[in-house]
């Protein structure tokens, strides 16, 4: 159990030190730029390895409670440290941000690492509960409260990082002001679909599941699930809804504006909330 914890808080601070110097000396970039870049290639990496195992568990599972893979509690020991390790890189990001908007306003906010901090929490208070609620609630959760069951479920859970290669993708795009790209385009297509297919779409599922499993009808399943369970997705669900309303409103309003310009070929910028969008939904 240690060795696997104490090996992702090895591997994911180390891959982003790792990849960000390699950017700096490589492709002469700045600080800010490259621990930008890298934040957004762990996460990914972090993303692919997390579906990848959970396309596994949920295959290996014929009895959706009680068949078990090795994988399910191996992976959520190794993964639990990358939500600390995030929260970090997030605030570095912010730092170097913060850096660039106080060469514009004398360096007031740069000098003040209080003033930075409590400006990343204000920016980003939902991701920075988001992951906080997954070391607190889910990690016990999954791998205390459950007893060994349900490991199909926890294979399933595993599948919404699959929106975040897209995700992070676009965040690089919207950095390097690509987004008249038609990369640009296809990955926000695919980021749309993805987003809806394993956040959205989701809880749904496993409710569903459930009530094939035990014979019961879905409205019934939240009165026998564990109360666990219900918690959870009463505050999980509602905030991948409130982001991919968003995603939607900045896409509506990007392809508004567009097919509103007489000059819509021309290198427009996407709207604001698509860029906070992006931000927040790592």
């Amino acid at each position: 159990m240690l060795a696997a914890v104490a090996a992702g808080s090895i591997f994911f601070p180390g891959l982003f030190v790792m990849s960000k110097q390699t950017l700096k000396h490589l492709m002469g970039w700045s600080e800010g730029d490259a621990a930008v870049v890298s934040t957004r290639l762990v996460s990914s990496i972090q993303a692919i390895m997390a579906s990848s195992a959970g396309c596994i568990i949920a295959s290996s599972c014929r009895d959706v409670m009680e068949d078990r893979h090795w994988l399910t509690e191996s992976y959520i020991l190794f993964a639990t440290p990358y939500f600390a390790y995030d929260i970090y890189a997030m605030f570095v990001c912010y730092w170097h941000k913060l850096q660039v908007k106080g060469h514009e306003e004398a360096g007031q906010s740069v000098r003040s690492v209080r003033a930075a901090v409590l400006g990343f929490l204000r920016t980003e208070i939902l991701m920075v509960l988001h992951h906080v609620f997954m070391v607190a609630f889910c990690f016990p959760a999954s791998l205390f409260w459950r007893q060994g069951k349900g490991d199909y479920f926890q294979g399933i859970l595993f599948l919404p990082e699959l929106s975040t290669p897209s995700v992070s993708l676009g965040k690089v795009l919207i950095q390097y002001k690509k987004q008249h790209t038609l990369l640009h385009k296809v990955n926000g297509v695919v980021m749309l679909l993805t987003f809806f297919g394993c956040r959205v779409l989701l809880f749904p599922y496993l409710y569903y599941a459930y009530s094939r499993y035990a014979s019961i009808p879905v409205y019934r399943v939240p009165l026998v699930a564990p109360w666990q369970c219900n918690l959870g997705a009463a505050l999980l669900w509602p905030l991948q809804l409130y982001w991919f309303a968003l995603i939607c409103r900045g896409a509506l309003r990007l392809f508004t504006r567009r097919s509103n310009s007489p000059n819509s070929s021309s290198d427009n910028h996407l709207p604001s909330p698509n860029g906070c969008v992006t931000n927040r939904t790592n």
